[in-house]
Parts: structure tokens; C-alpha cells; sequence
């Protein structure tokens, strides 16, 4: 049994390695770790059938554009932080109990649930695909449900045999993951009968709300994005409140000559990102400078504390650290000079060639920067204009389009 042991443990530990990619590609290891991570997304990418696995499921480069979504990115910061405070917590207890010799540890939350530490594993785990939602992230969180699970009935099958009939009156006023009251209505939920059949279908039931989730929460998404669109032109604004913005403005900067003349002899359709010339995750959507590309800031600890604890202030400029490593004079108001935003025009590739939010937006569909530009706002001029590599600043590793 050691040896299955060691290999599903091993799964869980791989999970939350691929999940904190977001830690690791804002630090500088993340040419290391994508050397070797890197290739694995390639191929996903390449390939239809696992091409999902690499997309993203819920607003990560915009500040979400409704309550619900925003309540949902609340409830990622909170289900890591507080589902890594109960692992904390109960390891301490176990340890504690077993360096006193006190015995199996039964106070605290093990009072009502015998596996308190895997229920904060897995509620940081699905923080985490919220935080990171990724496809791949998701999928192997229900992967890493499933091993808790088959570890927990192993783990009871040995302290049966160790402790017998002690540990046999502990499990019957206790429950698994949840308190004893709620547990006794899963038999009603899933009148299965017992054993294999009841466990298969349970984890069946699990990947497919899981999967089956974030593809509704995927489709919501785009539907809520804050668009503009006229023609081949659509615009996604990173900050909701430059919608009306879009509404006044865009027709007549996407008319100014200096970008007019960039756009003339291409092919559509075009997806144009809106955001303030500071904003901190533009490496993301185009290789706009190594300013951008954050594992060269060496403000890691700092931004990584933002990204969990200010959900939305890192993408708005309110929460410090992110913006105050920008470079000097990148700020999104320069002195006499109004309104400026940074314009960055993609091609989209859509197998339908159809321009919605749907085909712009979808997993199929591949984009490829074309340029950049600063425009001041109310003046309709252009402060800076180049051509932009059809990278991303983290290469060619795949990143999130919303």
C-alpha cells in the first residue's frame, strides 16, 4: 500500500505546484519552472481535444465586471487563505498530539469531523482554481478530491485496525469532511447503496460539477465582459468604468490616421484591450516592455500579498506594491496631458471567422498582438506607437484573454 501512497500523494503535491504557476511566473524562477511546464501546455494546445485544459475560466486580467463575478474572486481569497489556516491549525494538533504522546487527536474540529486537514486542503485547492482558473487547475483539483478521499478510507481502514472499537465509536458521531448532521444526508442525496458503487459515482459526480462549472462560469464571463464593438474593431475595457468611455471615444480613435494606417490591409477581426498605461498585467496580453514582465521586478512577496488579499485593488492601481515597482513615468496621467490609455490591437483568429464575443473570446481561436499605442483621450492624440512581437511577455506560454 506504501507505494500507491507515495503516488497519489505525489499527484496532490504536483497539483498545487501547476496551481501557484501565478506564484512561480511573477518570481524569478519562472524561467526555470516554465522550462520544464512550458512544453506540457504547448501540447495541450496543440491539441483539440485537451486545448481547454489551457484556457481560463473566469475574469483574471479584468476587474470583474458584475457583483457575482467579483463575489466569486472574493470567495477565491478567502477559501485559500482559510482552508490553508485549518491544514495549519490541525497539522499543528496531530503533531502536538504526537510529540506528547497524547494519543489520535480528537479536540477542535476533529471533535466533529475526522479529516479537518484534507477539508482545508481541498478548500484551498478550490480557492486556488479560483485565484489561477485555469481548465487544468480545476480538473486536477477534482483529481486531487478524489485522492483525499481514497487516502481518507485508507487512513481510517489503518486506525481501525490500530485502535478497534475506540476509533469505531469516534467515526459514529463524526463525519468524514462535514459534520455528522449534514453527512447523513448524502444516502438520501444518492440512494446508491454502499462501497464502489456509491464512491465512483460520487467522483464522477464531482468531476463533472467541477468541469461542468467552470465551463458555465467561462460562458458567463464573456457575456458580461465590458465590449465595444463596430466592425471588425472590438474593444474590452480592463477597468469597467472606461466602458462609457469606449462608448464616446473609440469610434474616433480607432479613426485617428496613425493607427487607421495600421489597421488598413490587415485581416480582421481585431480585439483592442483598454487599460491605463500602468496597468500591471499587460505582460500578459503582449511583450509591451520588460518592465511588464514580472518576474523581473523582485517585488514577489509584495505582489503575490496583493494578488490574495486586494482581489481587485492590483488590477485598478489602489494596492501598492504592483504598481509602485512600474518604472518611472508610466503612470496613467502624465502633467498637462489629459487622459491617456494604452491601446493594444490583437488579430484574432476565429475557425468561424465571426467577430462576437464568443468567437473573439474563444478556446479555439488564437490571438496575435499587432501594436500598441498611448492615446490622450479627449485630445485624440497619440503620445507613442509600436509594433509589437506576437509573443506575450511571458513568450509563448499560453495566458489568460480576459
Amino acid at each position: 500500500m506504501a507505494q500507491p501512497k507515495i503516488l497519489w500523494r505525489s499527484v496532490i503535491v504536483l497539483y498545487f505546484i501547476i496551481g501557484l504557476e501565478i506564484l512561480i511566473m511573477i518570481s524569478p524562477a519562472a524561467g526555470f519552472f516554465y522550462a520544464a511546464f512550458n512544453p506540457v501546455l504547448l501540447s495541450l494546445a496543440q491539441r483539440p481535444a485537451t486545448r481547454w485544459l489551457t484556457a481560463f475560466y473566469l475574469p483574471h486580467m479584468v476587474t470583474p465586471p458584475d457583483l457575482m463575478l467579483a463575489g466569486v474572486r472574493i470567495a477565491g481569497s478567502v477559501l485559500f487563505v482559510v482552508g490553508g489556516l485549518v491544514f495549519l491549525v490541525c497539522a499543528g494538533q496531530v503533531y502536538f498530539n504526537k510529540f506528547t504522546k497524547r494519543g489520535v487527536a480528537l479536540r477542535g474540529l476533529y471533535n466533529w469531523i475526522r479529516h479537518p486537514q484534507y477539508l482545508g486542503l481541498g478548500l484551498t485547492g478550490l480557492g486556488l482554481s479560483i485565484l489561477w482558473p485555469r481548465f487544468l487547475v480545476v480538473a486536477l483539483w477534482a483529481v486531487m478530491v478524489a485522492l483525499y478521499y481514497l487516502l481518507a478510507r485508507d487512513e481510517e481502514r489503518r486506525m481501525l485496525g490500530q485502535f478497534g472499537e475506540d476509533y469505531r465509536r469516534y467515526m459514529d458521531h463524526t463525519g468524514m469532511f462535514v459534520p455528522r448532521g449534514l453527512e447523513s444526508a448524502a444516502p438520501r442525496l444518492i440512494p446508491l447503496g454502499s462501497g464502489a458503487v456509491r464512491t465512483t459515482v460520487v467522483i464522477a459526480t464531482l468531476a463533472a460539477l467541477s468541469v461542468g462549472g467552470a465551463f458555465a462560469a467561462r460562458a458567463y464571463t464573456v457575456r458580461s465582459l465590458p465590449l465595444w464593438s463596430n466592425g471588425p474593431v472590438t474593444a474590452l475595457a480592463i477597468l469597467p468604468n472606461d466602458l462609457g468611455l469606449l462608448d464616446h471615444r473609440m469610434a474616433a480613435v480607432v479613426s485617428l490616421p496613425e493607427i487607421k494606417a495600421r489597421l488598413d490591409g490587415q485581416r480582421g477581426p481585431f480585439l483592442v484591450y483598454v487599460m491605463p498605461r500602468n496597468y500591471v498585467m499587460q505582460g500578459m496580453i503582449a511583450d509591451t516592455g520588460d518592465e511588464w514582465q514580472l518576474y523581473k521586478r523582485h517585488h514577489t512577496v509584495a505582489m503575490i500579498s496583493d494578488w490574495i488579499l486586494h482581489p481587485f485593488g492590483h488590477l485598478e492601481g489602489s494596492s501598492g506594491m504592483m504598481h509602485h515597482a512600474a518604472a518611472p513615468g508610466t503612470g496613467t496621467e502624465s502633467a498637462g496631458s489629459g487622459l491617456v490609455r494604452r491601446l493594444i490591437f490583437l488579430r484574432v483568429d476565429t475557425p468561424t471567422r465571426e467577430a462576437d464575443a464568443a468567437a473573439l473570446f474563444g478556446i479555439n481561436s488564437s490571438r496575435a498582438p499587432i501594436f500598441m499605442a498611448d492615446v490622450e483621450i479627449h485630445g485624440l492624440t497619440v503620445q507613442a506607437l509600436r509594433d509589437l512581437p506576437q509573443e506575450t511577455g511571458w513568450g509563448r506560454v499560453p495566458t489568460p484573454s480576459f
